[in-house]
C-alpha cells in the first residue's frame, strides 16, 4: 500500500468507530464487521469479502498502539492540508510566492526529512515519522534528485494480526482438546511468492523514483515529496501480474490449521498463534492469530469464582441426611466418588473433593466444590405427613429463629438507650 493510500485512508470510519474509541471499541466493532462479511458467512459475495480485508487492514492498524499514533499523527498533519498535503502544496506555495512568508530563500521540505538545514544527527524529525508509516529508514526515501534526501527503498513490514473465535464444550475446556480451525484470510500468494509478478518473471525498479517509492515535486519556492504515483510507493513495478493475486502478491484462501486448547482454558481468553496472522509486505513477517475461546456452560459443573482450577456442584440431600450425616455417590469430569456428608450439616455447606478439578500441565490441580442442599418434597403421602406431624410436636421448644430474634432485641435495646 502506497503512503498516499493510508493517509487518505479514514480507518475509523472503515470500522465506525470515534476518533477517541478505546481499544476494546475499536476490538468489537472489528470482531463484529469480521463475523458478519466473513467469506464462510458469505460465500461468493465480492463486496462481503471486500469488506472483510479493508476491516482486517483497519485493524490491524487500529490496534496496534506505536501504529495507531503514527497513523493518527500522518492523518493530522498530511489529511488537514499542512505542507500541501501530497498534492504538492498548492496553497503553501503560492503564499511563499507573493514573498509574503518572509524567508530569504526557497524553502526545502526535504529538510523536514532529517536530510537539509543542518540538522543534528538523531535529532529525529519528520523523516522518522514517515520512516515508520511508509517503511523508510531514518531520513524517509524521497526519491528522485531530491537533494539531501535519503533514497534507501521502502522496508518490510510485519502483517496485521488476525482475530478468529472457536466455541467448545465445557468437558472441553477443563480437560484440554486439541481441534482444526478452518480459515479464509489473507495469505501470501504461493503461485508468486508475495512479489506479485507471474512466474518466471519478477518486478522491475520503477525508473521514475529510482525504486525509493517517493519523488519530489517543486512548486513555486518550495519543494515537495509525495509517493510515486507511477509504482503507487512501492518502488517496484509489475509488468506482468500473477494470475493468481492480480499483482497484489496476498490471496485470500481457505487454511485449516491444528489449535491446541490448554486445559483450564478461560472463556474468553486468547491463544495467539504467532507467525499465522497477515502476511507482511516486501518480505516482512506474517502477523499473529489469536483465537478467542467461548465455554459453553455445562448443565451440571460450573467453575469457581476464587480460584479457576477449582470445579463446582451443586447435590440434593435429605432432611435426614443432614442430620444423621451420610455417605453419597457424586459424579466428577472423570467418573465417581464416595463424598461423607457428617452429621448436622447445614443446607449449602461446601465440602471438598481434593485433584477432582482442573489438571494443567504445569502440575497444578484443582478441586471439586460440592455444596449440598436441602431437597423439599412438593407433596407429602398420609404416613409422611403423620411423621412430620409428630415431628413438629417433639421439637416444639426448638426455636431455629432464637438467634436472630436475640440479637435484634439487643440491637433494640442499645438503640433505645443512647
Amino acid at each position: 500500500m502506497s503512503a498516499r493510500d493510508w493517509v487518505e485512508k479514514d480507518y475509523y470510519r472503515e470500522l465506525g468507530v470515534a476518533k477517541d474509541a478505546s481499544a476494546d471499541d475499536i476490538k468489537k466493532a472489528y470482531r463484529k464487521i469480521a463475523r458478519e462479511n466473513h467469506p464462510d458467512a458469505k460465500p461468493g459475495d465480492a463486496k462481503a469479502e471486500a469488506r472483510f480485508k479493508a476491516a482486517g487492514e483497519a485493524y490491524g492498524v487500529l490496534s496496534d498502539t506505536e501504529k495507531r499514533q503514527q497513523y493518527d499523527e500522518a492523518r493530522a498533519m498530511f489529511g488537514g492540508g499542512r505542507f500541501g498535503g501530497f498534492g504538492g502544496g498548492r496553497g503553501a506555495g503560492a503564499g511563499a510566492g507573493a514573498g509574503g512568508t518572509g524567508f530569504s530563500g526557497g524553502f526545502d521540505v526535504g529538510d523536514l526529512f532529517g536530510g537539509r538545514g543542518g540538522q543534528q544527527p538523531g535529532a529525529g524529525g519528520l523523516g522518522d515519522l514517515l520512516g515508520g508509516l511508509f517503511g523508510g529508514g531514518a531520513g524517509a526515501p524521497t526519491g528522485g534528485p531530491m537533494p539531501g534526501a535519503g533514497t534507501s527503498r521502502p522496508r518490510e513490514q510485519r502483517g496485521a494480526d488476525v482475530e478468529t473465535d472457536v466455541r467448545i464444550d465445557f468437558s472441553e475446556a477443563v480437560g484440554g482438546t486439541t481441534l482444526p480451525l478452518r480459515l479464509a484470510s489473507p495469505t501470501r500468494c504461493n503461485t508468486c511468492g508475495g512479489n506479485g509478478a507471474k512466474p518466471g518473471t519478477s518486478p522491475r525498479t520503477c525508473l521514475t523514483c529510482g525504486g525509493a517509492g517517493v519523488v519530489s515535486r517543486s512548486q513555486g519556492a518550495f519543494a515537495f515529496s509525495e509517493p510515486c504515483r507511477d509504482c503507487s510507493g512501492t518502488g517496484s513495478i509489475v509488468d506482468d501480474p500473477c494470475p493468481e493475486c492480480g499483482g497484489d502478491g496476498v490471496s485470500t484462501k481457505s487454511r485449516t490449521l491444528t489449535v491446541r486448547i490448554p486445559a483450564g482454558v478461560d472463556d474468553g481468553q486468547r491463544i495467539r498463534l504467532a507467525g499465522q496472522g497477515q502476511p507482511g509486505s516486501r518480505g516482512g513477517p506474517a502477523g499473529d492469530l489469536f483465537v478467542v475461546v467461548h465455554v459453553n456452560a455445562d448443565d451440571l459443573f460450573g467453575r469457581s469464582e476464587r480460584n479457576a482450577d477449582d470445579l463446582t456442584l451443586t447435590v440434593p440431600v435429605t432432611f435426614p441426611e443432614l442430620v444423621d450425616g451420610t455417605t453419597i455417590t457424586v459424579p466428577t469430569m472423570d467418573g465417581k466418588v464416595s463424598l461423607k456428608v457428617p452429621a448436622g450439616s447445614q443446607s449449602g455447606r461446601t465440602l471438598r473433593v481434593r485433584g477432582r478439578g482442573v489438571h494443567r500441565k504445569d502440575g497444578r490441580t484443582g478441586d471439586l466444590l460440592v455444596t449440598v442442599e436441602l431437597s423439599v418434597p412438593q407433596r407429602l403421602s398420609s404416613e409422611a405427613r403423620e411423621a412430620l406431624d409428630a415431628y413438629v410436636k417433639a421439637t416444639a421448644d426448638h426455636d431455629p429463629r432464637a438467634e436472630l430474634t436475640r440479637r435484634a432485641e439487643a440491637a433494640a435495646r442499645r438503640e433505645t438507650a443512647s
